[in-house]
């Protein structure tokens, strides 16, 4: 690693530990040459699936368009920082896990309602109204009546499961 000091090309690790929930890893570095320290973080490179949208066509995935719609759907909404990031991670995480070298942009569309319905009722109905081209409002009353229906994320949350991790289907 070149020192961003002097440009030397030989530094050495002093400390390396785990960051950014285990994602990273942060590492201590010192120049042999001029003695200044500084940090780097290093992230694996993962190859996330080509979003092939319902026209046919194939794009490479975007965080930040996927960011932007989910900032849009929850615009003046009390949700933070926070859970708008770890909603994403779990996003970019079904992609990645999932295996697929493409991915059909239905599938990531239900992920981000998945992830929505959790974080903000009136955002999900506002994504949900633009990603399914709701007509009128009868379609509108529809997803509110089917929204009610379901528990609250708290009540979810209180619930035991079903079925254990093993008896889920595939």
């Amino acid at each position: 690693m070149r020192c961003p000091f002097c440009g030397c090309m030989d530094t050495k690790v002093i400390d390396s530990r785990l960051a950014g929930e285990g994602s990273q890893v942060r590492r201590r570095r010192e120049c042999t040459e001029c003695g200044d320290r500084f940090t780097t973080y290093e992230t694996a490179e993962l190859v996330m699936p080509r979003i092939v949208k319902t026209d046919g066509t194939r794009e490479p995935f975007n965080e930040e368009k996927l960011l932007t719609g989910i900032l849009r759907a929850l615009e003046k909404r009390p949700v933070n920082t926070e859970r708008i990031d770890a909603a994403i991670s779990r996003i970019q995480h079904r992609l990645q896990a999932c295996g697929e070298r493409e991915i059909d942009s239905r599938q990531l569309g239900e992920w981000v309602m998945d992830e929505l319905r959790r974080l903000d009722q009136v955002a999900y109905v506002r994504f949900a109204s633009v990603y399914r081209s709701f007509q009128d409002v009868s379609e509108f009353r529809d997803e509110v009546e089917r929204l009610e229906q379901e528990p609250s994320p708290e009540e979810r949350r209180n619930q035991m499961p079903l079925l254990s991790d093993d008896e889920l289907p595939e």
